[in-house]
């Protein structure tokens, strides 16, 4: 066992506030995407500073109708547009995996820099490669490589902090057929992903197998969670 404890079945925010009351706390969603994560932490009371690096997607964020509680911001994880110790945490739902190899450990250390001396956190929410999910996605988008990365990365930023923490907990994404699977992967702007690597009989085959007996599909997805407390200092 890796000796996380188990949270059950959570959505991500519903993850971090089973164990952060975040109302009245200052957050740095780091690759916020559209934002629905951090609209969620703003209706929980916090306030977000929402940062994505993908031009294409933070320009639809600036246009999109304003949220209260939350800022959109174009920048990299690695260069975040904070001061130093100015905030109370710092999420990566999902996101630390689609950080460059080479930056992670950057990544997370500008984290470190930007949180308050003892008593800021930093929550990191990883997809696990384990479950019936990630065999799906493999055959046209294998993050076998950079998911590892980033826990290596995690590992090697304990220092930074004086408790790490590691928690999972579970998901089942349900699709209302293949041709749903499809427009979610196409319509990420991240990823470059081509329709022909997805529409294959291998995928299809996968894809299958997660039939349920009211005629959609599921599959198990485990997520990691690595909760650190009381930066030392950057």
């Amino acid at each position: 066992m890796d000796g996380r404890t188990d949270l059950g079945e959570l959505s991500d925010v519903g993850a971090l506030l089973a164990l952060i009351p975040v109302a009245g706390l200052a957050l740095v969603d780091v690759g916020c995407g559209a934002g629905k994560s951090s609209r969620e932490l703003a209706e929980a009371g916090a306030t977000v500073l929402a940062v994505e690096p993908d031009p294409i997607q933070a320009a639809k964020n600036r246009a999109a109708e304003p949220v209260p509680g939350v800022a959109f911001a174009e920048a990299r994880a690695e260069r975040l547009p904070a001061e130093r110790g100015s905030m109370d945490g710092v999420v990566f739902f999902r996101s630390l995996h689609h950080v460059p190899v080479e930056a992670m450990e950057a990544a997370l250390a500008e984290a470190a820099r930007v949180l308050k001396p003892e008593t800021g956190f930093l929550c990191v929410i990883e997809p696990g490669m384990t479950g019936t999910h990630f065999p799906v996605m493999r055959p046209f988008h294998d993050e076998t490589r950079v998911r590892n990365a980033a826990q290596g990365a995690l590992d090697r930023t304990t220092g930074r902090f004086r408790e790490r923490q590691l928690f999972r907990y579970l998901q089942h994404p349900r699709y209302a057929d293949f041709g749903a699977l499809v427009a979610r992967v196409l319509g990420q702007t991240f990823n470059d992903i081509q329709r022909e690597r997805v529409e294959t009989d291998e995928v299809r085959a996968l894809f299958e197998a997660g039939r349920c007996d009211r005629g959609d599909y599921a599959f198990e997805q485990p997520m990691l969670l690595d909760l650190f407390r009381a930066p030392l200092g950057a």
